[in-house]
């Protein structure tokens, strides 16, 4: 069974980001809303979460349930959008236009992960 180019595509991107927490946890750290508790912790488990789920998307028994959980994750860091458009510091110095765009963009990639379920 052949998968799709798209979902390589995705899973990658998954992946890289994940791995990207531990490169620098800073920046995630950061942008994570100060009413979360714990911010390194939540670091590692949502890139942890990244890069297993990239995996699983490229396994077909387990692709199905890796989708759910993407958008189950994608639907979890919502709040970090809202709190970089809210806070100049945790912004990462990105236009506002950026920052209200990527909002919308989230629904994007939640429809992606979904047509993989």
């Amino acid at each position: 069974m052949t998968l799709p180019w798209h979902l390589y595509l995705m899973a990658l991107m998954y992946v890289v980001a994940g791995l990207n927490h531990f490169r620098s946890p800073k920046l995630y750290e950061k942008i994570i809303p100060p009413y979360f508790p714990k911010p390194k912790l939540l670091n590692l488990i949502s890139g942890f979460a990244e890069v297993l789920l990239g995996i699983a998307l490229l396994t077909p028994i387990l692709s199905s349930y890796a989708a759910w959980g993407t958008i189950a994750l994608l639907i979890a860091i919502f709040p970090t959008h809202v709190y970089m458009h809210q806070n100049d510091k945790a912004g990462m110095r990105l236009p506002k236009f950026v920052l209200i765009l990527r909002m919308p963009l989230q629904l994007g990639l939640i429809y992606w992960a979904y047509m993989y379920t």
